[in-house]
């Protein structure tokens, strides 16, 4: 691959996981400048319409960290899965998968075509009610690395947020760039949509048990707690005056 593609499966389609799990590697090459091993890969599945791409993030090509455990790339699919059960797309498609892959298991990510130089700070004016709705899922995901380049606009203007891998610890450690609506009241509708969610973190609730080969329990029982304060505080949340609260580099 000379460039990046222009074209890809559509995201919102609910068949592009499965087509994630299935479809056939046909090229691929390293994106640069990851501090991991990150790829693009060309896709082709039988009922597809097009070629898709995906960006594979295996275990193997990931530099230790001190503060979080191995395997990243299961954090990825965590933010999916917990985006897909607030039903708010916010995540691209990720799946686990190893079969075809070289490097052997990681995280594969539906590819959204975009405009790489427009990140929050060109975007927030113009999508303010769904950047607070990413302020909100960090602060329940606990993102330590929201950077402004880890939200894209795929071409229907719909917004992404890619590069979850630094979510869900059980301490505190949200950081990101969005901190504009520090202080907001949360949409109704919102706090809806995280009241529904509540139950199903129980231990034996459906979403638990959907991230429980992903996370750990801790974490998922801290997962619970944050939404819980979220829908207690209605409000999101101010900096932290005890710790860095924003990534580095910001974009």
């Amino acid at each position: 691959m000379e460039r990046f593609p222009e074209q890809s499966w559509n995201p919102l389609d609910d068949r592009v996981p499965r087509w994630l799990a299935e479809a056939v590697v046909t090229d691929g090459a390293r994106i640069p400048y990851a501090s991991n091993f990150v790829f693009l890969l060309e896709l082709q599945h039988d009922e597809a319409p097009t070629i898709g791409y995906a960006v594979y993030k295996p275990g193997k090509g990931e530099n230790p960290l001190w503060d979080f455990p191995p395997n990243l790339y299961r954090r990825e699919v965590a933010a999916f899965l917990l985006s897909s059960a607030l039903d708010w797309n916010l995540i691209p498609p990720t799946i686990e998968r190893e079969a075809g892959l070289e490097y052997g298991v990681g995280s594969l990510q539906a590819y959204i075509p975009t405009d790489y130089r427009c990140t929050f700070f060109e975007l927030r004016d113009q999508y303010p009610d769904i950047m607070r709705r990413f302020a909100l899922f960090d602060w329940i995901a606990n993102n330590a690395d929201r950077k402004g380049g880890h939200i894209l606009e795929g071409d229907d203007g719909q917004l992404w947020g890619i590069d979850n891998g630094l979510s869900f610890h059980a301490d505190e450690k949200l950081r990101t760039v969005i901190w504009d609506y520090a202080g907001d009241l949360i949409d109704d509708a919102n706090l809806a949509d995280l009241e529904l969610l509540l139950p199903s973190l129980e231990s034996d609730g459906a979403v638990a048990t959907a991230l429980a080969p992903y996370l750990s329990e801790s974490e998922i029982a801290i997962l619970q707690l944050r939404t819980l304060r979220a829908i207690d505080e209605r409000r999101l949340p101010e900096p932290p005056v005890d710790r860095r609260s924003y990534p580095w580099p910001l974009v």
